[in-house]
């Protein structure tokens, strides 16, 4: 799967490198650029930002500096991001399922046309317990939550979390019903799993992965249909075996810029993805390592992947009476 993903991204930077005039591949930042990271240190899109900000750095020559501004499961960062002037010193990150689900949610008026996406990686959850419960595997997960409705407590890190994404999936799949204990992001959810202060997370494998190998947590399945393999650990079973049937469409990570900045900004740093990003060791180590898949991607091709999962999040969302328009009426049609 890793090589597949790696080697359709090779193609798209290709054709992306040779339609980029060169005069415009130039820009050379004066000041640092500030990247908000909608989300706490430590979490899923904090871990792959700072080792993504590091190669951009090599590249354009400049600082890149992180700035961690959670709050309003992602909206406050995303929101200032937005709301900067358009010079393009101020990008924005995280998972574009998220990004495209807030003009729904009435929390910022934003499309996922509105960005520039350049995706790193493509995420996977995990359903993750407290090694002290008595679940062995997601069956006896599901079979307790279905005797015990809204008796169990699931971490994530907020209404358009990952996490809070996969018990969306699971409940639309299962029925089962569960206590949500929200955070500020995925890596305080994962801590709060392990300390006992909830039962289960369904937050990312990347969040998740040190934990699983030193046994803090206990994995039960990815929020798939795929299997993971995991670097220290061995194989995490899918979803699908206890659910037939079930799916979920591929959850992208990246560095978002809003449209409206310079031109020669955002053609320098899709001819940086092109050359640069899609060679980058340090990222596939990243993924390797975390139980990712390394898959950069810029441009039209990052818009048609990313869509299959933001559709999936805003009508999970809607079904869940969290948003405050239907979908379709910003955009998103039903899946």
């Amino acid at each position: 799967m890793q090589k597949r993903f790696f080697l359709q991204a090779v193609a798209a930077a290709a054709v992306l490198v040779a339609a980029l005039p060169a005069a415009a591949q130039n820009w050379k930042p004066s000041r640092p650029i500030n990247l908000i990271v909608p989300w706490a240190a430590g979490g899923s899109t904090d871990q792959v930002t700072r080792v993504t900000a590091a190669e951009l750095e090599k590249a354009l020559g400049q600082t890149i500096v992180i700035v961690n501004q959670p709050g309003a499961s992602g909206a406050i960062g995303t929101k200032s991001a937005l709301d900067a002037a358009k010079d393009g010193y101020t990008w924005t990150a995280g998972a574009a399922q998220d990004l495209g689900a807030y003009q729904a949610l009435g929390s910022v008026n934003t499309s996922i046309k509105d960005w520039h996406l350049f995706l790193n990686v493509a995420n996977i959850q995990v359903i993750g317990v407290n090694p002290q419960r008595p679940w062995k595997s997601a069956k006896e997960l599901l079979d307790d939550m279905k005797k015990r409705p809204g008796q169990i407590s699931v971490a994530t890190a907020g209404v358009t979390s990952a996490g809070h994404n996969a018990m969306d999936q699971i409940v639309k799949a299962t029925g089962v019903k569960y206590k949500e204990v929200s955070y500020d992001g995925g890596n305080p959810a994962v801590v709060a799993t392990v300390s006992g202060e909830a039962d289960v997370t369904t937050q990312l494998a990347v969040e998740q992965a040190d934990m699983i190998r030193g046994k803090r947590l206990r994995p039960l399945a990815t929020v798939s249909d795929k299997p993971l393999e995991l670097e220290g650990f061995g194989t995490i079973p899918p979803l699908s075996e206890v659910v037939p049937g079930f799916t979920a469409p591929a959850n992208y990570f990246g560095i978002f810029i809003p449209k409206g900045v310079p031109d020669d900004v955002v053609k320098t740093v899709e001819r940086i993805w092109a050359q640069n990003i899609v060679k980058s060791d340090a990222l596939k180590k990243y993924a390797t390592s975390r139980g990712a898949l390394f898959n950069p991607l810029a441009g039209d091709a990052a818009q048609k992947a990313v869509f299959p999962a933001v559709q999936a999040n805003a009508w999970n969302l809607h079904a869940s009476g969290k948003t405050k328009v239907a979908p379709d009426t910003v955009g998103i049609p039903k899946p």
